[in-house]
């Protein structure tokens, strides 16, 4: 079965929490559960993994080479100034999809700029949870296109 790995940036483990009139009241157990399910559905193990810290979040990007087809990563506020994380991305042969609960491109303008998004196979921001499952279906259809799923 090919593996996913699930990137969720800074603040997300207060999902549920923070915000909820920005980000929805979805805990980030909510969301790995849906996608579990749905990832099931596709014949995908998903691996999840949170981290508030900017290397972390590399190394883990790093230690995807050889285990994992695809990433799908929501990278928080390291969206929009992780040169790190963008390279991260772009050093590493696996596709990554770019996720945000939020529309970042109706938000504050610091906001609107996403580093990350020119490494990443595509974006999406602006439906709530439903971000991340859109996101996970993209991954794994651009998957199939390049014959690393059946």
């Amino acid at each position: 079965m090919a593996q996913i790995v699930v990137i969720h940036g800074p603040n997300l483990n207060l999902l549920g929490q923070r915000e909820p009139e920005i980000y929805g009241t979805s805990t980030l157990e909510d969301i790995n559960r849906q996608l579990t399910e749905l990832g099931n559905q596709h014949s995908v193990e998903l691996e999840f993994f949170q981290s508030n810290h900017e290397g972390q979040i590399i190394d883990r990007i790093h230690s995807a080479i050889g285990s994992a087809e695809g990433i799908l990563i929501n990278p928080g506020a390291f969206t929009h100034y992780s040169i790190a994380i963008r390279d991260a991305l772009s050093a590493v042969p696996i596709p990554a999809v770019e996720v945000h609960l939020s529309n970042i491109h109706a938000r504050e303008e610091f906001r609107k700029l996403s580093v990350v998004a020119p490494v990443a196979v595509g974006q999406i921001s602006g439906f709530g949870i439903q971000s991340y499952e859109l996101g996970l279906l993209a991954l794994v259809g651009h998957l199939q296109r390049l014959g690393r799923l059946t």
